[in-house]
């Protein structure tokens, strides 16, 4: 077992970033087929566990690497990175589900002005985009956090994928 060059954190002997800080790694022996032609076209290959889950929280756009990181060989077996790539695929869920469902509901019988569905859909989204944000600055200090329900959720999922 090595040891991070730069926080002194345990790597594993073909780790490229250490898990914890995300430096780059000196020792790190290759993985079979790196250097060949058909090598895996994984795009998260070269990148540190913390950046694979700071992607999944991008507002609007993470589900994208969301989706890649849970799709993706290098992660398969990482619990808290798939924890992340679940929880920010749940927020981009919910928020879909107030803009596309619970916004066409409410609007229906509202009156004239401003409808008490405008203000309560808009609410619900600014709390969903400071999810995001929160759980960007909480990843970024290599904190667990979960969300109320969205985060049982994704515990749930990962739990049911390794058994």
């Amino acid at each position: 077992m090595a040891f991070c060059v730069q926080c002194g954190s345990k790597v594993g002997d073909a780790d490229r970033f250490c898990a914890k800080c995300g430096a780059q790694q000196q020792g790190a022996t290759p993985r079979a087929g790196a250097g060949s032609p058909h090598a895996s076209t994984d795009p998260f290959s070269n990148i540190s566990n913390r950046n694979a889950s700071l992607l999944c929280y991008i507002p609007y756009l993470g589900w994208i690497a969301a989706i890649v990181v849970l799709a993706s060989e290098r992660f398969r077996k990482d619990a808290l990175v798939r924890f992340h790539a679940f929880q920010g695929l749940y927020i981009f869920v919910a928020w879909l589900m107030v803009d596309w469902v619970l916004s066409p509901i409410l609007s229906i019988g509202s009156g004239f002005g401003m409808p008490l569905h405008r203000l309560t859909a808009s609410v619900l989204q600014l709390a969903i985009f400071a999810s995001w944000i929160i759980m960007l600055i909480k990843v970024s200090q290599d904190e667990k956090f979960k969300l109320p329900i969205l985060g049982d959720l994704a515990e749930r999922s990962v739990s049911e994928q390794r058994s």
